[in-house]
């Protein structure tokens, strides 16, 4: 293997889109909306809308980043460029390993229990054999593991559209619904409405994922940022369809005290079984791990070129075009994790770590519009999206 091997500009517009809705959709709005229903009740959808609104914010920071500085290790090189500090650089390189493998690991212990309801193989052998898998994917080449990931997320996206089809009937309600709106929020609704969109809010992450493939993304500062604005609005699209159906469907406490509410809602609306659910919510759940694997080995390799941590990690395999060693010790870190710790403190170490880097990369942002506000060919935003990214951030890390 060799250091001068680059990696592979292979993923085309489409790709790329799938990769952020693989990595965004996952496992959050399958475990979600039960959640985010218990707290906003029949006003749900504008949970959604709302948390949508707040993590466009930050989206369209990382957009015109990844157009200004289209690099692997995307949220360090930001940081560098932006705040001109190496170690505070190197520092959110790694926090952002550090959530992809923790998320990785969390990710794969949820999917371990959709598996067990399978197949009955103790967790000591469903564990290693999942991590090493996914692994063994995310080696065989960025175009082969991102076209897995692809076909992961349409199986998905469609899981979410048959539970939209098969609750169609109770659409019949939306007039009344509607009509009850106004009294909501008049009713003290906007309170629940404001603390389903922080829990909402992370059903929305993944977009943050995507600039770290910015190396192997053809067209890259024309197809990276058009990708991150794509996943956004179609995440926001389905979740507002699944979350109004959800509530003209079934009362919020039902679904509020549901372990699997799509399955449920499934379940009222076909009178059927949810087993095709059940092996949907799997490739979701596997879907996302695969991508925190791809992501995190690329900030490694990045990190690894610019010097920050050992040159080996930077090495790509000249037949793979892959860096199989920074792969190899993110599954390494994942399986100890995901042997060691339950979901739920993986789950939370994850979202207090995105929020602080993100706090970092809009100050960062706004530091490199001052020093130049219009460079050429990149996408821009107005100073009030980073500055609205930043406290949103900061606001959501304090609570």
């Amino acid at each position: 293997m060799s250091q001068n091997h680059s990696l592979k500009r292979s993923l085309s517009l489409p790709l790329i889109t799938l990769y952020g809705l693989g990595t965004t959709i996952g496992a959050g709005i399958y475990a979600l909306i039960g959640k985010v229903v218990g707290m906003a009740g029949p006003l749900a959808p504008f949970s959604f809308l709302l948390a949508a609104f707040l993590a466009a914010l930050t989206a369209c920071s990382f957009a015109e980043l990844s157009s200004r500085l289209p690099k692997s290790a995307g949220e360090a090189v930001y940081v560098r460029e932006g705040l001109r500090s190496p170690q505070l650089s190197l520092a959110v390189g790694l926090l952002v390993v550090a959530a992809g493998v923790v998320s990785a690991a969390a990710i794969t212990n949820d999917a371990v229990g959709y598996i067990h309801e399978f197949i009955a193989l103790p967790r000591s052998l469903l564990v290693p054999l999942l991590v090493l898998t996914l692994g063994a994917l995310a080696i065989w080449g960025i175009a082969e593991s991102v076209g897995v990931a692809a076909l992961f997320t349409l199986i998905e996206i469609g899981g979410l559209l048959l539970v939209v089809w098969a609750g169609r009937e109770s659409l019949s309600g939306l007039p009344a619904w509607g009509a009850g709106i106004v009294s909501g929020f008049a009713a003290g609704g906007g309170t629940g409405v404001l603390a389903g969109a922080y829990l909402a809010f992370y059903a929305f992450l993944g977009f943050e994922d995507m600039v770290n493939v910015a190396e192997e993304i053809k067209e890259v500062r024309r197809n990276l940022p058009a990708a991150i604005l794509l996943t956004l609005g179609t995440t926001t699209v389905l979740y507002v369809a699944v979350a109004t159906v959800a509530v003209l469907a079934l009362p919020a406490a039902v679904l509020a005290s549901a372990e699997a509410p799509l399955a449920l809602l499934y379940q009222h609306s076909t009178g059927s079984a949810p087993v095709v659910i059940g092996i949907i919510s799997i490739f979701a759940v596997v879907n996302g791990a695969l991508i925190q694997i791809i992501m995190a080995s690329r900030v490694l390799y990045g990190l690894g070129s610019l010097g920050d941590l050992p040159r080996f990690l930077a090495r790509v395999h000249p037949f793979t075009r892959t860096p199989i060693a920074a792969t190899a010790l993110v599954c390494a870190v994942i399986l100890a994790l995901a042997s060691w710790y339950p979901i739920e403190a993986l789950a939370e170490a994850t979202s207090v770590i995105m929020l602080l880097v993100f706090s970092l990369v809009n100050l960062a942002l706004l530091r490199l519009k001052r020093r130049d506000p219009h460079p050429s060919g990149a996408r821009i935003f107005p100073a009030w999206v980073p500055t609205a990214g930043f406290v949103v951030s900061c606001v959501f890390l304090a609570i």
